[in-house]
């Protein structure tokens, strides 16, 4: 696959193929900066006065740490420009030194081998945004939510998504210890998880009951529109005029997947999701192809949690604020940033924050998040009783619309 004309919303931490770590949008750059990054740097001048604390502090540094002769003047230099990125404040804006920059690039082409969860940043705080269907997390029972407190007895205070992935990543095979706060919890839990190969589950389709069609979508992968254009086929030969579409503890993937899945249902023209790069260019403005298949007869409501990020909230926004679809269940994480990977050096690159995900009405994804039209609350004691309150409310109401 060529990552270069891909964008991707989305990356199961602990899965080195996909370890991207910020569930956002994400695009190679060619070392020369954005080309949608027009705006003058004559504002951004350092004068040699403003730069000289810098410099007292190297020298101070050399000349009187006890470890100085262990420091090489080139990891002092990377550890600067790590410093530099640090300083804007944006936990998925990083600075990739050799080791962990050929990693990075390992993780875009590798396999597929890890625990199985999506991790981010929430509120300062390292947490699960879902973990994969099947995966080791999921078995050991790890939930949407959890705060991820040490791995492998480090705390994870100020560490950043990409630091926690290079110590949850492994071989199949070998373990990881993480120390995690379940949401809602008083005392932590360790828990050890085997890596394994992780199968990213897409889609499950299926006509239920009382005139009600469900899609299950786990992951927006390449492979997920036709997929899904299959399972919508198969709604319309089953006779069914109501939806569900289940997106919960959909961690995202490709911004391509949602804006076509969304133009099954909007007319051409309609906007899907802009791409606001602030002051730094025009914005990009991502609009429904015009599939278009389903009449005002279509009932429609997408299941949506804590673990709903990036593309699967793209597309739960669309469809909400068009008028197409009405959410249940949970506050959806909030994730939505597009990112550029720029080589420094041969050997070194930088991965930067250049725009944010807007849905129609113009509500940033990355702070806002989305609000159910209809909130359900699934309780840790509804989920071991294998009770799924969000999924009947959603029948309940479908039931009850004629």
């Amino acid at each position: 696959m060529d990552m270069s004309d891909k964008k991707l919303i989305y990356v199961l931490i602990g899965i080195p193929a996909l370890a991207i770590a910020f569930c956002a949008g994400f695009f190679v750059g060619d070392g020369h900066g954005s080309s949608r990054s027009p705006a003058a740097a004559a504002d951004q001048a350092v004068s040699a006065e403003q730069f000289a604390p810098f410099w007292k502090t190297w020298n101070l540094l050399a000349q009187k740490d006890v470890d100085a002769a262990s420091t090489s003047v080139q990891d002092r230099i990377w550890g600067s420009i790590q410093g530099l990125a640090d300083s804007y404040n944006d936990p998925y804006t990083v600075f990739f030194p050799p080791v962990q920059a050929q990693m990075f690039q390992d993780d875009i082409a590798g396999d597929f081998q890890g625990v199985g969860m999506e991790i981010g940043i929430k509120d300062k705080q390292l947490m699960v945004i879902a973990p994969i269907k099947d995966s080791p997390a999921a078995r050991a029972g790890v939930k949407t939510g959890d705060a991820i407190l040490a791995i492998d007895g480090t705390s994870t205070d100020s560490m950043s998504v990409d630091e926690a992935v290079q110590l949850i990543r492994g071989p199949k095979g070998s373990s990881v210890k993480i120390t995690f706060l379940p949401q809602g919890a008083s005392k932590p839990v360790d828990k050890t998880l085997v890596r394994d190969t992780i199968n990213i589950p897409t889609l499950d389709a299926s006509a239920k009951p009382d005139g009600i069609f469900l899609i299950s979508l786990y992951s927006f992968t390449a492979q997920s529109p036709d997929l899904f254009r299959n399972a919508l086929r198969q709604f319309v030969l089953s006779g069914d005029h109501k939806l569900i579409l289940d997106l919960r503890g959909n961690p995202g993937g490709y911004l391509d997947a949602a804006w076509d899945m969304a133009s099954w249902f909007l007319p051409a023209g309609k906007v899907v999701v802009t791409e606001d790069f602030g002051p730094n260019g025009p914005p990009q403005v991502y609009r429904s192809k015009g599939y278009n298949v389903f009449n005002n007869n279509l009932d429609m409501l997408i299941l949506v949690n804590g673990g709903t990020a990036s593309a699967a909230e793209i597309l739960s926004g669309a469809l909400q604020e068009q008028g197409v679809a009405k959410l249940v269940g949970e506050k959806t994480f909030g994730k939505g940033v597009v990112q550029e990977l720029l080589p420094i050096t041969d050997d070194t690159s930088l991965k930067v924050t250049v725009a944010r995900w807007l849905t129609p009405d113009g509500h940033n994804l990355q702070h806002d998040g989305l609000d159910p039209d209809y909130q359900v609350t699934a309780s840790s004691t509804d989920i071991a009783a294998g009770k799924d309150l969000q999924m009947q409310k959603a029948v309940d109401i479908l039931k009850a619309m004629p």
